[in-house]
């Protein structure tokens, strides 16, 4: 488990480091994109009792990376080596256990980071953990939306030129696709992730 932190911790640091080479001094307000991917989260849930809505499990895990993402870089923030962070994450993973209410265990996580600015790693957890979701699938797909955030880039995302829908899907479908086809045990996961959005994106 403590590998994987640090893989994921490294790629998040090059992403980063991708949009502005020296993003830890930037003062970015990483904990205005949890809260607000926690509003997408609830909608992907389904909270409104004036409507029929069903819960999409799918698009919940995506908002749940995302959440992942932007924790992570409120964590490498500090300027803590990725070893310590690693260590760290490692020995609190663990879940709150405050609720077993979904949505409340997400207006918890939202509160905390609107109170704190910080990253609770046992709240995240707890939301993991009531969505079903395990630390092999947040891994796998971290991995997979990283690998996309990448070719975002490269192929035009800070410059508006990049085509976020191609063959009548959005490219988090395809990515979806693709790590379903892969699977588990790929060895090369970010290579062929890569590959594969390359293969897929019009020319």
């Amino acid at each position: 488990m403590k590998q994987a932190f640090i893989s994921m911790l490294d790629l998040q640091d090059k992403m980063n480091s991708k949009v502005h080479p020296h993003w830890q001094q930037q003062g970015y307000q990483w904990y205005r994109a949890i809260w607000t991917e926690c509003a997408e989260l609830m909608d992907h849930h389904g909270w409104k009792w004036w409507k029929k809505q069903t819960p999409d499990t799918h698009q919940i895990q995506l908002e749940i990376v995302d959440i992942w993402h932007f924790g992570m870089s409120i964590l490498l923030s500090s300027g803590t080596s990725h070893e310590e962070l690693a260590t760290q994450l490692e020995s609190q993973w663990q879940s709150a256990t405050t609720t077993e209410d979904f949505l409340k265990a997400v207006e918890a996580l939202a509160a905390h980071t609107l109170t704190n600015k910080d990253f609770s790693i046992p709240l995240f957890c707890q939301l993991m953990e009531l969505s079903g979701f395990s630390f092999v699938q947040l891994y796998q797909q971290y991995i997979g939306k990283n690998v996309l955030n990448f070719f975002r880039q490269d192929h035009g995302y800070k410059e508006g030129t990049y085509h976020k829908i191609w063959h009548g899907k959005e490219d988090n479908e395809h990515l979806a696709d693709i790590l379903t086809n892969l699977g588990m045990d790929c060895a090369d996961l970010q290579g062929s992730v890569y590959a594969e959005l390359e293969a897929l994106y019009p020319k």
